[in-house]
């Protein structure tokens, strides 16, 4: 039998082997929300790794939908309410982050910096040309301090409330400052409508913080305007690949690097037991929990605060508060060591089983870029 011949572009543009390198481009995990139409800013809205912005005059709702072209699941939607045009200042945008070190191959920086294909599916209620950008400062950082280059492309949605694919090339940057450990090393951005002080040309590497190219629509003027995306793909070359497919765990265990639940007494499927106690004092009990995932780097611990929320217990007693806390030296990338306060007869050198008790309790740690 005759031996088909790979494709030498194919490998070229990296279609073998793993390829996209944002993390849950299927829009698949909402660790957070859910589907739950959330009004917030940061990470607390959307499907994991996506950050959220609307700050100023406009008032967006952020969510996961099963609305979704052929061949996917979820999308995120965004969802604009009043009919408010930006000030100069203010953002309607929302971005991902990539670490460093995942994107290092693409020599951003360098002489040898190589081009990368943005592709993804885009449905919005409003015809028209928007923007999306590729900038070297964190999400969660300040964009509009920090940046010191940023490439902005346009792209054109033709039908209203009909899913399109979209791909954009960008060229390499040859110069600036990228990130190449576990920092971040580049951030996508799509912008919906932010102020003319975010407005520059497209098309080229610039040394600003401009986020979208003059023609935008602006989303957040329009009472109930809204936007989706899924299908999310960055990738090494100048020419669009099939989306690359992950299964549910994967996509997961990836997000967890960044956002992990340990106990949530709201979800029915997650079990209310969040680590091993021991008693260590009459009025604490010590908890261990070890991660499924490493974390990115150092991370902060999230509590909901819930009257009598959060307990241990033991053969014979419980002990509970709402004071879960931890110090800086008792945490790893891989584990985490707590305490639970407030609380009196603890049997010391016992062995508890710690669980949290109410819909609202919740535990997490994040070390979002």
């Amino acid at each position: 039998m005759a031996l088909s011949k790979v494709n030498p572009n194919l490998i070229t543009q990296g279609a073998t082997g793993r390829k996209n390198l944002v993390i849950n481009g299927a829009m698949t995990v909402a660790q957070r929300v859910g589907t739950t139409s959330t009004v917030a800013n940061n990470y607390d809205a959307t499907p994991d790794r996506i950050r959220q912005e609307a700050y100023g005059d406009a008032t967006a709702s952020w969510q996961q939908v099963t609305d979704a072209p052929v061949g996917f699941k979820n999308s995120l939607k965004v969802t604009c309410a009043g009919t408010a045009l930006p000030s100069a200042g203010n953002t309607l945008r929302l971005m991902t982050g990539l670490e460093g070190q995942d994107i290092a191959h693409l020599e951003y920086g360098t002489a040898q910096a190589k081009n990368a294909t943005l592709s993804f599916y885009v449905k919005a209620s409003e015809t028209g040309i928007y923007s999306t950008a590729l900038v070297n400062i964190a999400p969660s950082g300040n964009i509009a301090s920090n940046v010191n280059r940023s490439h902005i492309k346009t792209y054109t949605i033709d039908s209203a409330n009909t899913w399109e694919y979209k791909t954009l090339t960008f060229s390499g940057c040859p110069d600036g400052t990228w990130g190449s450990s576990n920092s971040n090393g580049i951030t996508i951005v799509f912008d919906l409508g932010s102020g003319s002080d975010h407005q520059g040309a497209k098309d080229s590497w610039l040394t600003t913080s401009d986020t979208f190219a003059s023609g935008q629509v602006s989303l957040g003027d329009s009472n109930g305007g809204s936007w989706q995306m899924t299908g999310l793909q960055f990738e090494l070359g100048s020419v669009a690949t099939d989306f690359e497919h992950r299964t549910y765990a994967e996509s997961l265990l990836a997000c967890q690097r960044y956002y992990e639940i340990i106990a949530d007494g709201g979800r029915a499927n997650d079990s209310p037991f969040f680590g091993i106690g021991h008693g260590v004092k009459s009025d604490q009990i010590n908890w261990f929990y070890d991660f499924k995932a490493e974390k990115r780097a150092t991370f902060t611990l999230i509590v909901n605060t819930v009257t009598n929320g959060y307990y241990g217990k033991n053969h014979s007693s419980e002990k509970n508060n709402n004071t879960l806390g931890m110090t800086s030296v008792h945490q790893s990338l891989h584990s985490i060591r707590g305490y639970l306060t407030g609380i009196t007869g603890v049997t010391e050198q016992s062995a508890y089983s710690m669980q949290c008790n109410g819909a609202g309790c919740l535990i997490a740690v994040e070390a979002e870029l």
